[in-house]
């Protein structure tokens, strides 16, 4: 351990002039041992300080490093843990604890005794040492003051420091000087006391030198003292010098302190002036407004262009005037509160000039255009208004002015300008429309002509049938067509085919031009006006919004997230049908001013459009096809623009009308269908609800071409033709004069030849479905009408188809007496050619007297019959051969014969 301590000393402790006092081997408690050295050091300068100092051997060899240290006086608490039994471990309090294990009990006690010593020597700290043995702590005796007087206690404390410091060493040059007078004295190892008189010798002739030195040095003590004496004299001369300096200087200094505060003070007045003069040069160029603006705001004429430019500049210079930001304090100076007022004088005086002139510009503009009414009323135009909106739009930048200072009357004038309008444009509207009227209605000399005779046509039926169409025509109004180009008397009864096509003949006779021929005559016709009445409505109500917007600065956007118009839900059954006429809605947005604005003014159009429809649809149910495809068109037009326009949402209200009389149409032909009645007198032929649907196909698919809204066409169509079919087939269940067959194939033929000439993409399951019954009630009735033509010899066969399927073999069926070969011939000898062609020729009269020559299926018929009657000759004669084997018995027509037959009635007919 002693070389241990002599290392740490010579290699960590001695150059940081410091002394190792006592160490002690130590680990951590309840760690791995890495064992370190605690020791405990002092500092050989003044003051002394005293630390515990961590030393741990270096890991990369066998020299030691400094970890950590600690100052004593830092050091709170020392537990041994236990004072009576031998403990190595202890624990050191500092700035927290720390608990070591020594390697003896007796390393940890010296160390724990030097701590105490150097804590009673150096530091008069109460450091508590806790569970540490009295006699450890009484090894050194307590020395105070009052046991020991002063010179005592100092050679006692002497003592102590002596038994502190066992070993104190000399320092290099203390070595070096010892080491010179030990060489100058050759004796003085072997005789100490000689040398020590040697010494003292020399110190008495230096004291000696000492004393001579200063007695020498006294004269010039007194020289300088002399010249001591003669500078405090200058000295005092200067002072009094300096003190007059002092008095003349106070006085400039009061002089100069009064120049300062008068130049302070000029310039604080200079800055006051110049700020001031600033303030008035901002009052000046921001309130200034130029006499020139001041006579053309209190006279300028607001008639002509070059008036208008110059109160337009007037104005937005008053406005820059009135709106500039004054400085605080600005709006208490006179002058400003006056200009003020005149700004408001002049502000108010303009905006009653441009009110009441704007107002008087609205009033000329109704009268102007009320003149012009006569020459629209001939032609389906409606008037231009761009004139009156170019000559408004010059004062747009003044509306913008009169809107941001003065928005009651900007709202007066707004207001005003709706009064005006509305009344003009209702007069322009509405007699715009009684002209579409006029020409929707007005009939041509044909149709007039085929009228007159078609009336006195009605005079020869029957009264009850004349009562109906009465009433129809009553309902309809007096125009004289029928409703759907369908005639009241279909929903009484269905004519023998032949007395219609007399009639029809009969028709055509008297009159240059058919029902057909008008009928689509007309409806070219009210589908152009109808079409001329949205073309002139649209660019009108476009036109006007886009003035609004522009006059009237109101912001337009081109689209409205979320907004909804009835047109999107034409289907809904109820319609949420918002009453545009009625109370308007409170302004959230210039938008929504604009369409309240808008609506205002064309309040007019939505009930004439919905009046104009009313009447097209009581003229021919047929023309809300056209309605609707044309009202779609122009609806999707006015959305792509901007979909909460007024327009588009007009149109789209009106559209809702439309399509509940197309859907109102579709339900009447239904209802007709079903109303439809038979006569037992005459055959049926191809019912008139057929015929129609087939008009109504073609005449659809002509307007439906590239439009919008197919789909109500085409739920139109399904719904049309499941009506259609229910009906035949009910026609044909009570049909008594034409066999039920006949009807279903005619009719249902009709209706495959008729969409698969259309190529109805949305009905091809209906078409194959038509084909279907058509195939299937024509083998019916080919079936049911053909019958047995060879009775006997059909009954006497079944007879032996029925013993061959009571298990007797064909061969052997020759046997039975009721069916041998003498029977056979006897039957056969029954049908000779003869009769057969006349039995023949009866069919075939029968069958032309139950088919109608509109669908042309006779000889379809008579050759499906031809076929069938081949097919049962090669029955017959299979059994013949099968059953009566190398008889010989032959039937007395062949199947040759029987084309020829077939062939000549068909000829003869």
């Amino acid at each position: 351990m002693t070389a241990i301590k002599h290392a740490l000393q010579r290699d960590i402790f001695t150059p940081n002039d410091e002394r190792l006092l006592s160490i002690v081997n130590v680990c951590k408690a309840g760690k791995k041992k890495k064992n370190c050295f605690l020791c405990a050091t002092v500092t050989t300068e003044r003051p002394v300080q005293v630390k515990v100092v961590k030393v741990k051997k270096s890991d990369k060899g066998d020299f030691y490093k400094r970890q950590i240290a600690w100052a004593l006086r830092d050091l709170a608490v020392v537990d041994a843990k236990d004072a009576i039994k031998e403990n190595p471990e202890f624990d050191l309090h500092f700035e927290k604890i720390y608990k070591w294990v020594a390697s003896s009990t007796a390393e940890k006690n010296a160390f724990i005794s030097c701590i105490w010593k150097l804590n009673q020597r150096y530091l008069r700290k109460k450091i508590d040492f806790v569970n540490v043995s009295s006699q450890l702590l009484e090894e050194l005796p307590k020395v105070t003051e009052e046991s020991v007087p002063s010179g005592e206690n100092q050679s006692v404390a002497g003592g102590d420091e002596e038994a502190v410091d066992e070993y104190q060493e000399l320092n290099a040059r203390e070595e070096q000087d010892i080491e010179i007078i030990m060489e100058g004295c050759e004796y003085a190892i072997s005789n100490a006391e000689a040398f020590a008189e040697r010494l003292s010798r020399e110190l008495q002739v230096l004291d000696g030198a000492n004393i001579q030195s200063i007695m020498a040095s006294e004269k010039q003590v007194n020289i300088l003292m002399k010249l001591l004496d003669e500078a405090l004299q200058e000295v005092d001369q200067i002072e009094f010098k300096l003190s007059s300096y002092e008095e003349m200087l106070q006085s400039v200094k009061e002089q100069m302190d009064q120049i300062s505060e008068s130049n302070h003070l000029i310039h604080l007045s200079n800055t006051n002036n110049v700020k001031l003069l600033s303030e008035i040069e901002f009052l000046v160029n921001h309130m200034d407004l130029a006499k020139g603006h001041i006579k053309a705001l209190q006279e300028g004429d607001l008639a002509s262009s070059r008036g208008i430019e110059a109160c337009t500049n007037a104005a937005d210079a008053l406005l820059q005037c009135m709106n500039v930001a004054l400085r605080p304090g600005h709006d208490m100076l006179l002058a400003v509160k006056q200009q003020q007022q005149r700004f408001s004088d002049l502000r108010e005086h303009f905006a009653r000039r441009l009110a009441s002139h704007l107002n008087n510009v609205f009033v000329q503009q109704g009268h102007d255009q009320s003149s012009t009414l006569a020459q629209h009323s001939i032609e389906l135009t409606l008037p231009n208004h761009h004139p009156f909106h170019r000559d408004l739009l010059r004062y747009a930048k003044l509306m913008e002015w009169l809107k941001s200072t003065d928005y009651g009357k900007y709202e007066g004038l707004t207001k005003n300008y709706m009064d005006y309008l509305s009344r003009l444009y209702e007069r322009e509207i509405k007699d715009f429309f009684e002209v579409a009227k006029i020409k929707m209605t007005g009939t041509t000399k044909e149709s007039k002509k085929f009228g007159q005779r078609r009336l006195s046509l009605m005079a020869t039926l029957p009264r009850k049938e004349s009562a109906v169409k009465q009433e129809t025509e009553s309902l309809h109004g007096s125009s004289g067509k029928l409703t759907g180009s369908t005639s009241s008397l279909n929903k009484l009864s269905v004519q023998p085919s032949g007395n219609r096509r007399s009639q029809s003949s009969s028709l055509l006779d008297m009159g240059n031009m058919s029902t057909s021929d008008l009928d689509v005559a007309d409806r070219t016709k009210f589908d152009k006006i109808f079409e001329q009445v949205l073309s002139e409505l649209e660019p009108l109500c476009l036109a006007e919004q886009d003035f609004i917007s522009k006059f009237f600065k109101l912001q337009q956007h081109q689209s409205m997230p979320g907004t909804v118009t009835e047109a999107d839900d034409l289907d809904g059954g109820t319609s949420s049908k918002q009453h545009i006429s009625g109370t308007p809605l409170p302004v959230s947005s210039e938008k929504d001013m604009i369409r309240q604005m808008m609506t205002k003014i064309f309040r007019c159009i939505e009930p004439e459009l919905n009046n104009l429809i009313a009447l097209g649809d009581k003229i021919d149910s047929f023309n809300s096809l056209y309605m609707l495809v044309k009202m779609s068109h122009h609806v999707w037009t006015a959305q792509n623009v901007d979909p909460a326009s007024f327009l588009s949402t007009t149109l789209g209200n009106v559209l809702v009308t439309v399509k509940r009389n197309f859907d109102k149409c579709i339900s009447n032909q239904i209802r007709q269908m079903e109303e439809v009645k038979i006569s037992k007198k005459s055959k049926v032929g191809i019912l008139p609800f057929v015929a129609e649907f087939e008009e109504f196909a073609g005449l659809a698919e002509s307007i439906f071409k590239n439009a919008e809204r197919r789909g109500d066409l085409d739920k139109a169509y399904t719904k049309l033709i499941r009506g259609v079919f229910v009906n035949v087939e009910k026609v044909a269940n009570e049909s008594q004069k034409t066999p039920r067959d006949v009807v279903m194939m005619e009719n249902f033929h009709h209706i495959f030849a008729t969409l698969s000439r259309l190529k109805i993409s949305c009905l091809e399951a209906e078409k194959k479905e038509a084909k279907q019954k058509y195939t299937d009630h024509l083998q019916s009735y080919v079936i049911y009408s053909l019958g047995q033509p060879l009775e006997k010899l059909n009954h006497f066969f079944e007879g032996v188809e029925a013993r061959v399927a009571q298990g007797i073999r064909e061969e052997e069926v020759s046997y039975q007496l009721a069916f041998n070969k003498q029977e056979l011939r006897k039957v056969i000898k029954e049908y000779p050619g003869k009769e057969v062609k006349k039995g023949l020729d009866n069919l075939y009269k029968k069958v032309d007297k139950h088919l109608c020559e509109e669908e042309n299926l006779l000889q379809v018929v008579w050759h499906s019959m031809q076929d069938e009657f081949i097919r049962q000759y090669k029955h017959f004669e299979g059994l013949i051969a099968r059953c009566y084997p190398g008889s010989g018995v032959t039937m007395e027509f062949t199947i040759q014969d029987i084309l020829d037959y077939c062939s000549s009635i068909a000829q003869s007919h």
